[in-house]
């Protein structure tokens, strides 16, 4: 299976991981969440649509704030294209969003048991990174059934796969939204674990959304993200006091 995360509306990234061989051919793509928060919302969720009952979905904590933006039940704007976002679902989108699971468990040729979540199995903002402690991670497999060997996971938008007290954690980085080097990052599962990246045209594609989007800064949204100006050494000093640790002197 194809695993695909932290889309972020980047329809022009998502068209390209879609139109990967071993994509196509993928008996099932799984999301693990933050789908449609960005500029080109709506179309993205309706390409994902489309591919049918093959694509298995599950909600991130961008997902959720959407939800709960557009239904009027907060005014907290974590990320400056997250109203933007929301205001362009239509109703039917909405609802899809907010009925979306937020973990969901297969059984993957190679892997056995898998759990799929967004930032960990308890939480969808909890920030886990590949030099996490030891015990950082017994925090966050707290109650998890022993039988589940492998947790996929994104929300950092770095890709990495690391074993951690026995289970393999795996996550496929960001389609849309990439810390470190630029181009949409996903990831082949079963038997193997295979982090890839698809390369596509960054300039053409900034043009594009640009000209499609409303949002009024796109050009600057579009030249950060797109380009993975954030390294990923800045990410994880970013994240790392929100992993438990003290911040680098």
């Amino acid at each position: 299976m194809a695993v695909l995360s932290d889309i972020h509306g980047v329809l022009p990234a998502l068209e390209a991981v879609l139109a990967e061989p071993d994509v196509a051919a993928a008996e099932h793509i799984v999301l693990t969440g933050d789908i449609a928060a960005g500029p080109q919302p709506g179309e993205a969720i309706e390409l994902l649509r489309a591919q049918g009952d093959r694509v298995l979905w599950v909600a991130g904590n961008a997902d959720r704030e959407l939800v709960e933006i557009a239904r009027g039940e907060q005014d907290r704007f974590p990320v400056a294209i997250t109203p933007y976002a929301a205001h362009r679902l239509t109703a039917d989108q909405v609802d899809f969003l907010g009925s979306l699971p937020t973990s969901l468990t297969l059984t993957v040729p190679g892997h056995g048991k898998v759990l799929f979540c967004h930032a960990t199995p308890r939480d969808d903002e909890e920030i886990v990174l590949v030099d996490s402690r030891p015990a950082r991670w017994t925090e966050v497999f707290t109650g998890l059934d022993d039988d589940i060997r492998t947790v996929v996971c994104g929300h950092t938008h770095m890709p990495y796969a690391r074993l951690a007290h026995g289970r393999l954690v795996v996550n496929p980085g960001s389609v849309g939204m990439p810390y470190g080097r630029p181009g949409a990052h996903w990831c082949l599962l079963g038997p193997g674990t295979d982090l890839r990246v698809t390369p596509y045209d960054i300039p053409t594609a900034t043009a594009r959304l640009i000209a499609e989007c409303a949002y009024p800064d796109t050009a600057a949204w579009a030249d950060y993200y797109l380009n993975a100006r954030a390294s990923d050494v800045d990410a994880l000093e970013a994240f790392g006091p929100r992993d438990g640790r003290k911040p680098s002197v």
